[in-house]
Order: C-alpha cells, then sequence, then structure tokens
C-alpha cells in the first residue's frame, strides 16, 4: 500500500542513464519502490503516461533567501520542478547575524533580496534554518555567507583581518557548519565580503574540511583580462584549505575558461560551477555603476557621499569609463517613490534622457531617491551563446538560475531559468540530452552540495518528483516580462506531499532545511 503510486511514466532517475518506463510509489516522504508497480494499492494515483518522471531539481544558485519566506508557496520554482534552493550565496546573506549585522544585510541586498516583512526572527544559522521547516513549499540547503561572519567579527572595516580576528570568524563557520550549513560562500564584488583577501579565505575554509563542506565563490572578476588570475585563487583556496571548491555563475568566454578547469581538476582540485542560460545577469546597481571607494563603509555612508556635490564632480571620470557601459543597463527594481518606479524596465540610457540629464548624474540621484535599493539587468559583455552552450556541455557544470524575485521588471530566470532548459535546451536546440538535462538539474547538485538523499528516483530516497510534459515544458518569462511562469510542470512533490497537482498549487507547504549530515 502507498500513499502515492506515479504509473506508467518515463522515468529519467538522475544517473545519466537512459530513461526507462517504470512506476514510482511513495510511502511518508521516501521512494519506497520502482518497477512495475501498477496492480498496487496507493491512497492516490497518478497517471503520467506521455510524460517524464524525474527527481525535484536543485537550483545551486538562486537569491530566494527572504522571498521564499515572504512567498512560501513559491510557484516560480514549483512551476519549473525545482524542489531545493541553495541559499546563502555571494558571501552576503541572512545567517549568522546580530541585529546590526542582519540589519546591514537586508538594506543592502534588497536590491536582489527584496527587503519584505518576516514573522520569523533569527540570528544564528540553526534558528533561520528552522525557519522554514514545514513552512514553504520547497526545500533548503544553507551557505555559510563570509561577509557575514566577517561584519560579525570585524565591522565593514577595509583591512586585512587579524589572526585573532580570523579565528573569531572561524568559529562562527565552525558553528554554522555544526547547525546544518554545508559550505561557505564569498562574493567578492560585495561588501564587506570583498574585503577578505587570499589568506583569510584559506583561514575561513580550513573550518570546512572536517565536516566536508564546499566553498562557493563569486569571483572578483569573470572578464577575459582577470578571470584566469580569479580561478587561480579560487584553485589556491582549494588546495591550501583541502576543500572541494565550486565557481558561482560561471559567466565567461568558454575557450578561455574551460582549458584552465580541465587543468585544475588534472591537477586534483575538485573544483565545479554553476551556469544559467542568459546572455545578461542581475544585481544590485550600486555594485556596477560606482567605484568601490565610494561604497566603502556601507550605505548610508555611500548616500552621504552621493549627496556630496564635490564628491559628485570627482564621479564626472569614472562615469566617462565606467566598469561597465551604464547605457546597456536595464533598471528591475525601484524601492522609491512612483516618479521613480516608472523608470523598472527602462535602460539607463532612456531614464537619464527622459529626465533630461546624463547617465552618471541619473544614477546618483537614482540610488539616492531609493537609499541604495535598486536591482538591474546588466547584458554579458565576456560571452555569447556558443560559450553558454560550450559552459553548459562541460562535465563540471550544474544548473543555477541565480534568480532573483524582486522588482516589476526582474531577471526572466528566476521564473523561467529550468524551463528553459529542458524547452531550449534540450528539445529545440540539443544542447543537452533530456538524461544530462536532469542529472545537471539534480543530481549534480545534491552531489556537490553533500544532499545525500536528493537528486535521484531510487528506493529510499526523499520523494521529491516531478513529472513534467517533455513536448510543452518552457519558459515564459522574457526581459519585458520577467514574471511570466513556466509551463509544461504537471506535478511536483517534495518530501512525499503533492505542492503542484494536475497543474494546480495545492497549498501544501512540506518543504524543509537540508541540514548537513
Amino acid at each position: 500500500m502507498f500513499d502515492l503510486l506515479i504509473t506508467g511514466g518515463r522515468v529519467v532517475d538522475g544517473s545519466g542513464c537512459p530513461w526507462f518506463h517504470g512506476d514510482v510509489g511513495v510511502r511518508g516522504d521516501r521512494i519506497a519502490a520502482l518497477g512495475r508497480l501498477s496492480h498496487a494499492e496507493a491512497a492516490l494515483r497518478i497517471d503520467a503516461g506521455g510524460c517524464v518522471v524525474a527527481p525535484g531539481f536543485i537550483d545551486a544558485h538562486v537569491h530566494g533567501d527572504l522571498m521564499l519566506l515572504a512567498d512560501p508557496h513559491h510557484e516560480p520554482a514549483i512551476r519549473q520542478g525545482v524542489t531545493t534552493y541553495i541559499l546563502g550565496q555571494d558571501g552576503v546573506a541572512m545567517a549568522p547575524a546580530s541585529s546590526t549585522t542582519l540589519a546591514y544585510m537586508r538594506r543592502y541586498t534588497a536590491g536582489f533580496s527584496g527587503n519584505p516583512e518576516l514573522d520569523e526572527r533569527w540570528s544564528s544559522v540553526a534558528e533561520y534554518l528552522a525557519c522554514f521547516d514545514k513552512r514553504c513549499a520547497l526545500n533548503v540547503a544553507y551557505l555559510i555567507p563570509n561577509g557575514n561572519v566577517r561584519m560579525e567579527v570585524m565591522g565593514l572595516a577595509d583591512r586585512p583581518s587579524l589572526p585573532s580576528e580570523r579565528e573569531a570568524m572561524g568559529r562562527l563557520v565552525r558553528a554554522g557548519m555544526e547547525q546544518g550549513a554545508v559550505g561557505l560562500s564569498s562574493g567578492l564584488d560585495y561588501i564587506p565580503s570583498r574585503y577578505a583577501d587570499t589568506d583569510e579565505l584559506i583561514s575561513l575554509c580550513k573550518h570546512l574540511a572536517p565536516y566536508d563542506g564546499v566553498y562557493v565563490t563569486h569571483m572578483c572578476r569573470y572578464d577575459p583580462e582577470g578571470v584566469l588570475d580569479s580561478m587561480d585563487e579560487v584553485f589556491r583556496i582549494g588546495r591550501e584549505a583541502g576543500v572541494p571548491v565550486h565557481i558561482s555563475h560561471f559567466n565567461s568566454r568558454a575557450g578561455l575558461v574551460l582549458p584552465k578547469i580541465d587543468a585544475g581538476r588534472a591537477d586534483g582540485i575538485d573544483v565545479t560551477y554553476d551556469l544559467y542560460c542568459y546572455l545578461a545577469g542581475s544585481t544590485i546597481l550600486g555594485m556596477v555603476a560606482l567605484p568601490p571607494e565610494i561604497q566603502e563603509g556601507g550605505v548610508s555612508t555611500t548616500l552621504a557621499r552621493l549627496r556630496d556635490p564635490a564628491i559628485r564632480r570627482q564621479l564626472r571620470d569614472w562615469f566617462a569609463k565606467p566598469r561597465v557601459p551604464l547605457e546597456t543597463i536595464r533598471l528591475a527594481y525601484v524601492a522609491a517613490g512612483a516618479s521613480w518606479q516608472r523608470f523598472e524596465g527602462w535602460t539607463l540610457q532612456a531614464a537619464a534622457r527622459e529626465a533630461r540629464t546624463d547617465v552618471g548624474e541619473f544614477v546618483c540621484e537614482l540610488l539616492i531617491a531609493a537609499k541604495m535599493i535598486v536591482g538591474c539587468i546588466v547584458p554579458h559583455a565576456n560571452r555569447g551563446q556558443k560559450d553558454v552552450e560550450g559552459l553548459m556541455r562541460h562535465p563540471a557544470m550544474m544548473a543555477g538560475s541565480d534568480g532573483i524575485f524582486v522588482g516589476g521588471f526582474p531577471h526572466p530566470r528566476g521564473c523561467g531559468c529550468f524551463a528553459r532548459y529542458l524547452g531550449h535546451h534540450v528539445r529545440e536546440a540539443r544542447t543537452w540530452t533530456l538524461e544530462e538535462a536532469v542529472q545537471r538539474m539534480a543530481f549534480r547538485a545534491a552531489r556537490r552540495f553533500g544532499l545525500k538523499d536528493r537528486g535521484l528516483i531510487r528506493e529510499g530516497m526523499a520523494a521529491d518528483i516531478v513529472v513534467f510534459d517533455p513536448a510543452t515544458i518552457a519558459d515564459q518569462s522574457t526581459y519585458e516580462d520577467g514574471r511570466q511562469l513556466a509551463v509544461g510542470m504537471h506535478h511536483v512533490v517534495v518530501n512525499g506531499q503533492l505542492v503542484l497537482h494536475a497543474g494546480k498549487r495545492t497549498g501544501a507547504l512540506p518543504g524543509r532545511a537540508l541540514r548537513r549530515r
């Protein structure tokens, strides 16, 4: 007797092996049987004829740290079959965090994480993870952000850490791992994560090794001139700390970086990466539009500098040769009044023209009006479609959306990335086979982050299961409307409970924090 029986589908089990016809029996929160089970009794039966049955997908890089709590049913994920998020990305997230650190992180990251009103309260990793248990539709695993532990010990100081400070940070990392985290993240473009030097990161990562944790990094540079040096730093951290390393949203030129990945792995570096299948990224406007020294000290000091006429005059030279071409940046989220919010969806060039000012002046006034809470979409200058496909085909790659769920015009990857993999890249472009897609979207992230009972359709594994139509699954979100939900996903099971049934959300909230074992 099964609680749930899924019959008649093509099972793509996540291993990379060819699909097979089979039935899946679920009892409680586990897969209880796999085979020819059509005559077995079940409380609920699902006919998966014509559909694919696969393990729930795992998003290796996503910014749902707060929005999943604010929107626990979270259809952007379940409509694509994503059943687990890896949170705590880019070195700036939500725990561990004293009240001061949490207030800063919520404000600083609001352009991509949002800053919703929540009933939940936390300070430790354990308390944060507990917020998700049976309170959302999907699972989460968590990376300790290096910026948080640095701020807890050093505030926003822009200097190398002292040995005593590194030891204090190390104690926070060990505590976070004991409380269930799966690794450590860094975001070497973000404050204060960016202030950590290589030796500090090695010191912190050494505390991961006894727990089989992984170091995950938003590197300081992805451009062709700097990416190889950034990769050298990642490899050194992995080698000297004795931990596996993982590169976030690996946006670069395939022909340049893949030989380096191969060389690193041949030299014994356990390096992998995630990737979203789009030719633009998304982040906070201040990070890409302002020089680092203007941002020192956090949000309040940055705003004070932007209001200073003398500093504004100095910024003219920066805006003449910015880090990225400002004119091409599109505004995704503006947390200001209607007169400013109306520019969501506009390029900076068009918005500045409408405001009758130059782009640099517009950026400063916009950031002041929104108190720095501005999200944006930035076209990649580093790669084209062939680079995306080359990076997707490498065996070290796994799927990650880098999804952002705030603003009127968010990047389409949050609602569309995993469906785009299955629709465009499997069915149309044939970048992957269906079996390769499921393996990269489920099992590889499960293995990388130590989620030992996820990512495969096997007896005894957790019952995270998706059923979709391979002929119709597709992304619908665009840069003009990034909130359009994916289509073609029929059923989604999380921990044995249906959160999507016959294309309709059920209201069940069986998600849980997947703590390190």
